[in-house]
Order: structure tokens, then C-alpha cells, then sequence
């Protein structure tokens, strides 16, 4: 059998991962559009037993574009929309640092997923964590999360077998978040069908 602990966690990127990501930030529940399926792939994700956390840069609120009233306002948005479709993300961290504030919480550093790993109390190691972009691999990779990426926002334009440079090793690749799911539910049937050895 293989070892995983008692808490089946996955970390997800929030713009261009679970919604539409714009090089102007989104920056009102308005502008906060879920992308095809994601929401639903979220649902089916819980169902199966995961425990869903986003880790998400955020820094047009140390930018001035939005305040923390609309950043609420967007997760707000984000929970009721999961909720009506079944779904749930337990918790959502982020950066709210602009890039020149020399924080250690702005992926590509791993800050992030260090508040995550002490706030669950889990040892990340193996722990999925997907994204749409290097900087979301980098970050997870970093404290031994398994990275995945889809190709989707930042990653829309990659093409079937495409892959960034510099991802790190063992990174999987999936069409979009429901494609992860589905990669996700798939293997951990075919692991739990496997007889122990």
C-alpha cells in the first residue's frame, strides 16, 4: 500500500486554473468569470474526497487596483457559485504583495505553500498542486508538491504535447482543471483497486 496521509490535500492556482485570468487583473466579482467545467471539476474532486486550498498571487491589492472588500467579494462570488454545483474550497491563501515588496509568499516562491502545509498541519511532499503557469510549478515544486499544469489561461496557448521550459521534473500536463480531476479521481481508483503487496 502506498503511504499518503490521512487528508487527501491539492492546491490550485486560482486566475486562469478555476477562472478566466485577464492581463488587466480581475478585479470585481463581476470580472470574476469561472472557466467551462472548472467549478463542476472542483465538485467531483470533493466527492471523491479532496480537500481543495487555492494559492493565489494577488497583487493587484498591492497594486491599488482592488481593495481586500472586493478580493472577498470575488471569493464570495467563487463559494456561492461551488456551493450550487456541490463543491467546496476549504481555504483560499494569497499574496497581496506587489513584485517589488520582497515578500517570500509570491509564487515563484514557496511562501504560500509553507502557510498551507503548517495551517493543515500535513507535510506537503506528493501533495498535487496545479496551475496555469511556471511560477505556480515552481512554487509547489519547491516544498515537494507534485505539479501539474493546465493548459489553460496563462498555458492557453500551448498545444497538445507542448511544454514550457524550465518546468520542474515529473510536472503532468492536462487540458484543463477537469481534465486533472479526472486524472486525479482515475488514479486514486487505480491505486486503491491495486492489491497490497
Amino acid at each position: 500500500m502506498h503511504e499518503r496521509s490521512a487528508m487527501k490535500l491539492l492546491v490550485l492556482d486560482r486566475d486562469g486554473t478555476i477562472n478566466r485570468d485577464s492581463d488587466d487583473y480581475v478585479k470585481s466579482p463581476d470580472e470574476w468569470i469561472a472557466l467551462p467545467g472548472a467549478l463542476e471539476a472542483i465538485a467531483r474532486l470533493n466527492h471523491d474526497g479532496w480537500h481543495v486550498v487555492v494559492a493565489s498571487n494577488q497583487s493587484g491589492l498591492g497594486r491599488g487596483l482592488f481593495d481586500v472588500a472586493a478580493l472577498n467579494a470575488m471569493h464570495a462570488k467563487m463559494h456561492k457559485e461551488l456551493a450550487a454545483v456541490g463543491g467546496r474550497i476549504d481555504a483560499v491563501f494569497y499574496c497581496p504583495h506587489s513584485p517589488d515588496e520582497q515578500c517570500t509568499c509570491r509564487k515563484p516562491l514557496p511562501g504560500l505553500f509553507e502557510q498551507i502545509g503548517q495551517r493543515f498541519g500535513v507535510p506537503l511532499k506528493g501533495v498535487p498542486a496545479c496551475g496555469d503557469s511556471l511560477r505556480d510549478l515552481v512554487a509547489s515544486a519547491a516544498v515537494g508538491c507534485a505539479p501539474h499544469l493546465v493548459r489553460s489561461g496563462k498555458s492557453a496557448s500551448l498545444r497538445e504535447g507542448e511544454v514550457l521550459d524550465g518546468l520542474p521534473p515529473g510536472t503532468q500536463v492536462h487540458a484543463d482543471l477537469a481534465a486533472f480531476a479526472d486524472f486525479l479521481i482515475e488514479s486514486g481508483a487505480q491505486a486503491s483497486s491495486t492489491p497490497a503487496s
